[in-house]
């Protein structure tokens, strides 16, 4: 018996919503018009995350809320977004969260296994959100090149 218990908690363990379903889709924000869902696309991790203020008019300085286990060290961690509608590229953009020498959140540095919950504001081109649908693939990853997390969300704006 011990050892069918082992095996259903390795099972369990490395086969996330039961043997490789996708990740349950979760909502960012959502208004009258404007509402963003995503689905996290590590197979191995979901994570939390949300907007405070959902507007179609995008602000220099929303503030967000983020929370993950982590399972890799962030002594570097870089955001890459990659923004489509109706199948073409829009917009592909790179962000240095972490860097070695310039660490702009309190949570870099932080090693494998850490909580990291971010609640507050980040600073971001203000602009307005054009009615249509768009998809977005937003990946976190380390200076290994290793993922820390991985979404692919959808924007619809009416």
């Amino acid at each position: 018996m011990k050892g069918f218990t082992a095996a259903f908690l390795i099972w369990t363990l490395i086969s996330p919503n039961g043997g490789g379903k996708a990740w349950p889709t979760h909502t960012a924000c959502r208004d009258g018009s404007l509402e963003v869902l995503y689905e996290s696309c590590d197979p191995l991790q979901d994570f939390g995350f949300s907007v405070d203020e959902c507007s179609k008019q995008l602000k220099s300085n929303i503030n967000i809320r983020f929370g993950i286990i982590l399972r890799e060290d962030i002594e570097e961690l870089f955001l890459d977004i990659a923004l489509f509608s109706k199948g073409s590229s829009i917009l592909n953009f790179s962000y240095p969260v972490c860097e070695d020498d310039l660490p702009k959140f309190s949570f870099c540095g932080r090693r494998k296994g850490e909580q990291i919950y971010y609640a507050g504001p980040i600073n971001n081109p203000g602009f307005e959100v054009l009615m249509g649908e768009y998809q977005v693939l937003l990946q976190l990853y380390n200076g290994n090149h290793s993922t820390v997390a991985c979404a692919n969300a959808t924007i619809i704006c009416s």
